[in-house]
This record gives C-alpha cells, sequence and structure tokens, in this order.
C-alpha cells in the first residue's frame, strides 16, 4: 500500500523543458517509473525492441516494438515489467510546441495516445528522436530554435496516425473525434470543479445535445458518464495510491459533502470508499 498522501509526481527541470533520450531498463527514469506516479509534463516514447508492460489508469497493457505513445499531464502510469525493452523518450512542456501542434495535441490526448507503427513510419520517428539527440553537438547552445520544430513535427505526425487508425476502425469523422476529445480533455482539467454536462458544452460552444450525440457515437457513453468515470478513476487512484482520508479525497474531488461522495461512489463501484481500499489492499500484500 502506498505511503503518502498523494501520488507521486515527476516534474520536468524547468530550465530546459525538454528532455530527449534512449532508454532501457537501467536507465534512472525507467527505474523511477516502477512505481506508481504522475507527470507535469507531457512524454513520448518509442518502443524500439522488446516489449513493455504498463498500467495506465488500471488498463493493463503490453507494448511491443513499433509502438508509439504519448502520456498526459496527470495520469498515473506504472511500468511492471520491461522485458527486454529498448527505445527513445522525450518529455516536454506543451509551450515548446508550435500553436499548430499544440492544438493538435489537445484535440488527441484524453488518455494515452497508442499508436502502432508500420516500418516506414517506425523508421521516420527514429529519425527525429536521433536528430533531436545530435543537435547539441551541431549548435552547441543554441539547438532549441531547430529542436522545437523537430518536438512538434514528432507530434503533429503521431496525432495524424493517431486520427487515422480511429477514423479507419470506428468510421467516424474527424469533427466528432475533435469534440470528443476536446471534451474529455476538459474533463481531465475541470472535473473537480464542472460536474454538469452543460457548463463543458459552453466551453466548447456547441449545444448539450450535439455534445452528447457526439460522445455517444464516439465512446458509446454520455456526457454525465464521461464526467462521473473521470471522478471515480481519480477516486480509485486516491483510494489504492494514497492514504489521504475519505473526508479529505472527497474534498479533493470537489465534494464538501462526503456522505453523498461516499454514497455516489458506491452506487458506481458497487462498495463504499472504505471497502474498496480494504480490497485492493489485500490484493497488493
Amino acid at each position: 500500500m502506498p505511503k503518502n498522501n498523494s501520488i507521486t509526481l515527476n516534474t520536468m527541470d524547468y530550465r530546459s523543458g525538454i528532455d530527449v533520450g534512449i532508454w532501457d531498463r537501467s536507465t534512472p527514469g525507467i527505474i523511477k517509473a516502477l512505481e506508481p506516479h504522475r507527470h507535469d509534463h507531457y512524454t513520448c516514447m518509442l518502443i524500439e525492441a522488446g516489449k513493455l508492460e504498463v498500467v495506465f489508469d488500471f488498463n493493463h497493457l503490453e507494448m511491443s516494438g513499433g509502438t508509439f505513445f504519448v502520456s498526459p499531464p496527470g495520469q498515473v502510469h506504472q511500468i511492471l515489467n520491461t522485458f527486454g525493452a529498448t527505445g527513445y523518450y522525450v518529455s516536454f512542456e506543451s509551450h515548446h510546441l508550435t500553436k499548430s501542434a499544440q492544438e493538435s495535441l489537445w484535440k488527441s490526448v484524453g488518455d494515452t495516445m497508442l499508436i502502432v507503427l508500420s516500418t516506414i513510419e517506425q523508421e521516420w520517428f527514429r529519425a527525429i528522436f536521433d536528430s533531436m539527440l545530435k543537435l547539441p553537438d551541431l549548435n552547441a547552445g543554441i539547438y532549441r530554435q531547430v529542436e522545437e520544430p523537430l518536438l512538434s513535427a514528432m507530434v503533429e505526425q503521431a496525432t495524424v496516425l493517431y486520427h487515422k487508425s480511429l477514423i479507419n476502425s470506428e468510421s467516424l469523422s474527424v469533427r466528432s473525434i475533435s469534440i470528443s476529445k476536446e471534451f474529455m480533455n476538459l474533463v481531465k482539467s475541470n472535473f473537480r470543479t464542472f460536474k454538469r454536462p452543460s457548463e463543458y458544452a459552453e466551453k466548447l460552444n456547441i449545444t448539450v445535445a450535439h455534445l452528447s450525440d457526439t460522445l455517444k457515437k464516439v465512446t458509446g457513453l454520455s456526457a454525465s458518464q464521461i464526467i462521473q468515470k473521470e471522478v471515480m478513476n481519480e477516486a480509485q487512484r486516491l483510494l489504492y495510491y494514497s492514504e489521504a482520508s475519505i473526508k479529505e479525497i472527497s474534498y479533493q474531488l470537489g465534494y464538501l459533502d462526503t456522505k453523498y461522495f461516499v454514497r455516489l461512489f458506491t452506487k458506481k463501484s458497487g462498495c463504499s470508499p472504505s471497502e474498496y481500499r480494504k480490497i485492493f489492499a489485500k490484493k497488493s500484500d
């Protein structure tokens, strides 16, 4: 069980804002990631070889060579096994991207953006990573003006491939996917404060009916269900990964009435917050 009242937050060195490198099981960042944590920044990883076993917010994934993923800020994740995996990574703050890349990333990343690459796509991403790694030697202390466009190109290409995979698999319009992703990003940033679909529809400048219809087509869930799902996910994270009291968790999630929060959690999870914590404490022993 966890030892802190909050989930570990891994931060960047804000003097740089971009950190790019090659990783394997011995890389310090990978070793740190063996414990549950969040980032305050984005991280892109290319798995070149082997297999990586990761948990993203209770979703267990095994990713093989040729997989590229983008992990957004705030998401709790943990590496379980590396299985000889190697690859590249870049961690960055979004202000280092071009405006276009920032908008593409915002519209695309709700949870983890996961892409299985073709051979030529993997070669392209590898070339971008290699170019970024060589820049400090090529341009000494003035390489940022070249590094940021390369990073932006990587992000833009990842979002293009991600949208293409969604459209091909779901037969959905780009506009529908864009609205859904923007909504989910807004929920991730505001679920502690805004609990009503109308508050999000206003921010998106669309009607509640349009929002609901779009979300149903893309996700199969209503706006209210997605908001409550995010609230429950964060509640479960805090119950499992922290030792914060039920009252503290209720307040963190925007519920001043702890009894109401307990009733809501029990209804959605099938057990009370205290029971949930006990169940998963036993599983982790």
